[in-house]
């Protein structure tokens, strides 16, 4: 007799052949993503220097790492200096691409595409070259900063090593990542501004509404979800921010510049405290999560 093969339901195929397409992305993702999570975890809870990392056997040492840590003074105020430097980026880039997003709305059709175009350049530029191009800016003796600085009459800068200064590194470092993160809000929110119905605005404009109420009484309340959304992607972005610093003062000068990013990196790889960068780079997922999960609640209601 001949065999018969079965055949698969056209229900059950179908069923099936999504989680099938999906597969690899899951896989992906899951190794890139979760495993280093992960491993970093399991290696908070070892002690895990230079002679483990070359020989194996790290032993289990619990929750040692993270009490040296928590108790660590420094720690606290690298914490502190991390939130402070999230608040201001994220505080900047919010009102700045907001006014920029606004602005575009009421340009010409010629002047919007240049606006966005030269947007769409700077959000384009890679990171390493917009602190490379930032470095040359604020050179000490031929950057462009303290000529026009002297240029105008202001003595004091002729020469001025900005970098050498803790308060105007910092400055500096904000004004590159706020330079670099204002295109993609701007032209978010801009796509959220084209979705607003003008009907509201003009029955806001005949009761006489000024531009700001118009704002605080119709935009805002309307993009309420957006604002939301481009707020939190952007603390993440801030709160994880490590290139540039690095690229321009691997924290310094005296720890000014030193989040929590850059100090995890520093306890890891110079110090070769495996363990310990570990367990900072932990606690800085645990932080930021809990400033999301505060703010999201915030939006939600």
């Amino acid at each position: 007799m001949p065999i018969r093969r079965r055949r698969l339901e056209p229900g059950r195929m179908s069923g099936f052949w999504p989680y099938l397409l999906i597969a690899p992305t899951v896989l992906g993702a899951a190794y890139l993503l979760v495993y280093p999570v992960v491993r970093t975890v399991v290696i908070s809870l070892q002690h895990f220097r230079i002679g483990e990392l070359i020989r194996g056997g790290a032993r289990f040492v619990g929750l040692e790492n993270y009490q040296e840590i928590l108790g660590d003074a420094e720690f606290w105020g690298v914490v502190r200096r991390t939130i402070a430097w999230t608040v201001i980026n994220v505080v900047l880039i919010m009102v700045l691409s907001t006014a920029v997003a606004l602005m575009i709305a009421k340009l010409g059709k010629r002047m919007r595409l240049a606006v966005m175009s030269a947007l769409v350049l700077t959000w384009a530029t890679p990171i390493i070259a917009a602190t490379t191009i930032f470095q040359w800016l604020f050179q000490s003796q031929l950057g462009v900063v303290n000529w026009l600085l002297t240029t105008v009459g202001l003595d004091g800068f002729r020469g001025y090593t900005w970098f050498a200064n803790g308060n105007a590194t910092f400055t500096i470092l904000v004004i590159l990542v706020v330079w670099q993160s204002v295109p993609f809000a701007a032209l978010t929110l801009y796509a959220g501004l084209t979705t607003v119905p003008g009907e509201l605005y003009e029955a806001a404009r005949i009761d006489g509404a000024t531009a700001r109420q118009q704002f605080t009484s119709i935009t805002f309340p309307v993009l309420r979800t957006l604002f939301g959304l481009i707020t939190s992607l952007e603390v993440i972005w801030v709160f994880k921010c490590f290139a540039q610093i690095w690229a321009i003062s691997r924290g310094g000068p005296d720890g000014a510049t030193t989040t929590l990013p850059v100090y995890a990196f520093q306890v890891a790889q110079s110090l070769h405290k495996y363990d310990l960068g570990a367990a900072v780079s932990t606690l800085t997922v645990l932080i930021l999560i809990a400033i999301l999960y505060v703010h999201l609640r915030q939006v939600e209601r």
